[in-house]
């Protein structure tokens, strides 16, 4: 009977908990946005490794497909809010970079025409 935890090899034992545990990086990202903690959301897009099903579970249940559908709407739906604000965090970034760097404007001159 499967204990519904990590095996010793650092690998689930069932389908629920795996769901489970992506359930929790989703809602902590979506924490992070919520937070506007901006370190969080620049680490979250920073992550390159891609998710594979686990192979040693064989195919997901029926009964778990519903709850993975949801699930990956939610990581959809999450990873879009944090593709936005990391290309928000850049736009305002590279703008305040060439604000920081900008030449000095000239003052205005004006000459007085009633002489």
């Amino acid at each position: 009977m499967s204990t519904g935890r990590p095996s010793a090899e650092g690998r689930s034992t069932d389908w629920a908990t795996v769901l489970e545990e992506m359930e929790g990086e989703v809602l902590a990202a979506e924490e992070s946005l919520t937070a506007g903690r901006t370190e969080d959301i620049a680490a979250w897009g920073r992550r390159t490794a891609d998710w594979t099903p686990p192979q040693h579970l064989g195919q997901l249940p029926m009964d778990l497909r519903e709850r993975a559908a949801r699930l990956l709407q939610h990581q959809l739906s999450v990873a879009e809010e944090l593709a936005e604000r990391i290309l928000q965090s850049r736009q305002q970034r590279d703008l305040a970079a060439r604000m920081s760097y900008a030449r000095t404007r000239p003052a205005a001159a004006f000459v007085d025409r009633a002489m």
